[in-house]
């Protein structure tokens, strides 16, 4: 199959803005054994007491705000395409795949159920067990013939731990 893949890193800002708040998370400890916390982040947490707290909850929302920012930057690239029509259905994803490094994958089966050969752009939420948005990705399965179907891996933009799930957020066919 002359099927070409390509995989729009959507989450580039998401896994940015993530990863600062891991890294300023995780060098916040009271246990032993590790580093003492250096830095900016460090020595406002230190000074101002409780302010370390205020600091988690806020690169939370940060966080959170980046993941939203990552899922309407994803509608907009879905919104244009031109001439395209809505194949939510028409995808199937298979289950996640987490590893102990890299980004957690899923396979992608786009059905071309028109009478010509068609492109699918499609956007996979990837989710907890509980269904908070963790990460999103559109990436496109280009030149499925009629009637047959195409693959492609989805890729998180960032490693993704625990029980992770996809769910297809949108699906367009053009």
């Amino acid at each position: 199959m002359a099927s070409h893949r390509a995989h729009w890193a959507t989450g580039a800002a998401l896994a940015a803005a993530v990863a600062v708040g891991v890294t300023a998370l995780s060098g916040c400890s009271d246990e032993g054994g590790g580093s003492a916390p250096s830095g900016p982040a460090a020595s406002a947490a230190q000074s101002l007491g409780g302010a370390a707290s205020s600091a988690a909850s806020s690169l939370s929302s940060q966080a959170a705000g980046a993941l939203e920012s990552a899922k309407a930057e994803a509608g907009r690239k879905l919104d244009q395409i031109k001439g395209g029509v809505d194949a939510k259905g028409d995808v199937v994803l298979g289950d996640p795949i987490t590893g102990s490094q890299g980004p957690a994958t899923v396979p992608v089966t786009a059905h071309n159920s028109a009478d010509a050969q068609k492109s699918f752009a499609v956007q996979v939420d990837f989710t907890d067990q509980d269904g908070n948005l963790l990460d999103t990705v559109v990436l496109t399965i280009n030149d499925v013939p009629a009637g047959k179907s195409g693959e492609a891996n989805a890729h998180s933009t960032r490693e993704l731990t625990g029980e992770v799930r996809a769910v297809v957020h949108r699906a367009v066919r053009y």
